[in-house]
């Protein structure tokens, strides 16, 4: 077991080194593609997926693609979370070149899509995700997954989402009428790039920029629900606090792959906001 987990975090290494495409793609500015400093690879054909637009939940955007490599034994899942701030953004972002390293090294392939601010408050982008994860684990045999095996990739928002989910505690509602929430949303590993590990403004202003906390799309009090003018209030941190991956570490969660792709410097009153 302890050597399939390893496999699998190596892959994901390799998924998110190999390129820094999946924050590139994310649609969080154009800024991100300028700061991005390793060359992506050149495209190649995306196969079609073994499940296409599939539903996982009730709500229009809780659609996924699945590819799943051949194979007789079950084999491990990587659920890929695309980013985009929470507020945008497609599971189509998901490039090819990654997605055919996966298959082609014996890893099945989810790609999702969530509710977006907008249309969600926090936490249910979060929920949306983990059920997705629930999904996976309830179909596993049709699927062909090894329910034990499942990890998490994402760029920006998307490690963000998941880092808090491999982090949280375990959200499986055992006694749930649902019998996809009875499943376990505990992952064995998550690899990200340019992921958000706290979005706490103190915290982001001491060791980011103060810059770094007027990015619109977690400031501007959408995702919470709130005014623009409630962000400064007591309730407001507490929501950024629930909303940060770091809340939620402790000693006994999975390995993590975090790559970043701009040097480890705060930001310049010449910054923008995008940076």
């Amino acid at each position: 077991m302890r050597n399939r987990i390893f496999i699998l975090l190596s892959l994901m290494i390799l998924l998110t080194s190999a390129s820094v495409e999946i924050f590139a793609q994310d649609g969080e500015g154009e800024d991100a593609k300028a700061t991005t400093t390793t060359t992506a690879k050149p495209q190649i054909e995306k196969p079609k997926p073994d499940i296409a637009n599939g539903k996982y939940g009730e709500f229009a955007a809780n659609t996924f693609d699945l590819w799943k490599p051949k194979s007789k034994k079950p084999t491990p899942l990587v659920v890929f979370i695309h980013g985009g701030g929470l507020a945008s953004g497609d599971k189509e972002k998901f490039s090819a070149n990654q997605l055919n390293q996966m298959l082609k090294a014996g890893f099945a392939v989810m790609a999702i899509n969530y509710r977006l601010t907008g249309e969600a408050v926090f936490p249910q982008h979060y929920m949306d995700c983990a059920r997705a994860i629930q999904f996976a684990r309830y179909n596993a045999k049709d699927f062909n997954i090894d329910p034990k095996l499942v990890g998490a990739t994402g760029g920006s928002a998307g490690g963000m989402t998941s880092l808090w989910l491999g982090f949280h505690d375990d959200l499986a509602d055992p006694k749930n009428a649902d019998p996809i929430l009875r499943q376990s949303t505990r992952l064995k590993v998550m690899a990200v790039s340019a992921a958000q590990t706290t979005l706490v403004p103190e915290v982001v202003t001491k060791y980011v920029g103060v810059l770094a906390t007027q990015y619109n799309s977690y400031n501007n009090g959408k995702m919470f629900g709130l005014k623009k003018d409630e962000m400064s209030s007591p309730k407001a941190l507490e929501l950024y606090k629930a909303i940060s991956p770091l809340t939620y570490l402790t000693k006994d969660d999975p390995p993590v792959w975090a790559i970043y792709s701009v040097t480890n410097k705060p930001l310049t009153d010449k910054s923008t906001t995008s940076d």
